[in-house]
């Protein structure tokens, strides 16, 4: 038996996944689970071979989730299944040791597929996906101008964000302004949305 863990915050997706995967002979669903925040404990009780994890949770993301479960249990391999379907995710899904990446529009056998080929070693990728992000290449953010993108997600000042990250205020506008410029964006408002529409954020 394969025995797989679900995270995914909406509880009808999760049912609906666990369903799925239920009525398969060789697959069982041993742990079920809400939020990023319980992924490792639940993974240590139950010990499933795989885990399917969402991208947005409440609490820890999906790949953050990922990369502390690969280092907590290092057997147990990890699928990214969400909706969003964005190169960027696939990426940094990647880099946190997921062995899969499937969006949730995909039909119910190729998941399960997926479940049976990540158990067996290989890696699952999305095909149109994996072309997107081939063609859309790599995040050209670096890690202190994504930490400045997100303190001003909610429309904070240069100011709140000078403060909450223990910046200057001259800092925070040249990280802002060279984020504007790599995402060919306007302002700070649509470098947010074009980095997150990539999946950079």
């Amino acid at each position: 038996m394969i025995r797989v863990l679900l995270a995914d915050d909406q509880a009808m997706v999760r049912g609906a996944l666990a369903t799925v995967l239920g009525l398969e002979n060789d697959i069982e669903v041993v742990g079920q689970v809400g939020s990023g925040d319980e992924v490792v404990a639940a993974a240590r009780e139950a010990e499933p071979d795989v885990a399917l994890l969402d991208v947005q949770m409440p609490g820890k993301d999906g790949l953050t989730a990922a990369a502390e479960l690969r280092a907590a249990l290092p057997s147990c391999r990890v699928i990214i299944c969400t909706t969003f379907g964005r190169p960027g995710y696939l990426a940094r899904a990647m880099a946190a040791g997921a062995a899969g990446f499937v969006v949730k529009d995909s039909p119910p056998e190729q998941l399960v597929e997926a479940v049976r080929r990540v158990h067996s070693g290989l890696r699952v990728v999305d095909p149109a996906l994996a072309a997107e992000s081939l063609a859309t290449g790599v995040s050209p953010l670096t890690g202190r101008e994504l930490d400045v993108l997100r303190a001003a997600k909610d429309g904070s000042t240069v100011a709140d964000v000078a403060r909450a990250l223990h910046l200057s205020e001259g800092t925070v506008r040249n990280h802002l302004s060279a984020a504007i410029g790599k995402t060919g964006a306007r302002t700070r408002a649509e470098a947010v949305r074009v980095a997150e529409e990539r999946g950079w954020l």
